[in-house]
């Protein structure tokens, strides 16, 4: 009798561990990335919509999915991007396709000589249009 009541105890107890270790995330319309050009030192950041491409010099950029950690879990933010490099009469070389995770970016880094890539955060596209917005309004004013 003792032995199911002990098993029961840690089944539910069991059952209720894998469910929180489960973190559900939330799925956002789009990457916010930071690029780094190694050859100037300049870091850009790039705001790149759920399979739409977008350019950082010679790479063309997709983001096929960008999920972010619910407000009460670990902040985390994870993309899976397809990342292409494209040179001049040459064919597109596939530098990276995969999850880049923001916490770790080392985890799973891509592999460019003149370009580095990581995830910061994910955004929902209304709040992609207000940063746009403001940062369009900071370049009027200076």
């Amino acid at each position: 009798m003792t032995a199911l009541i002990v098993g029961v105890f840690m089944g539910s107890f069991v059952g209720t561990v894998s469910q929180s270790a489960k973190a559900e995330m939330i799925s956002y319309e789009v990457a916010v990335l930071q690029g780094l050009n190694k050859i100037t030192a300049r870091v850009s950041e790039l705001r790149v919509p759920v399979n739409q491409p977008v350019r950082f010099g010679s790479l063309e950029i997709i983001a096929r999915e960008c999920r972010k950690s619910r407000p009460e879990e670990m902040p985390e933010s994870a993309s899976f991007l397809e990342i292409d490099d494209y040179k001049e009469n040459i064919e597109a070389t596939q530098m990276f396709a995969g999850w880049m995770f923001a916490s770790s970016p080392a985890v799973s880094a891509m592999e460019h000589p003149v370009y580095d890539i990581w995830v910061v955060n994910c955004i929902s596209r209304d709040e992609a249009q207000a940063l746009s917005e403001q940062t369009e309004k900071e370049t009027k004013a200076e």
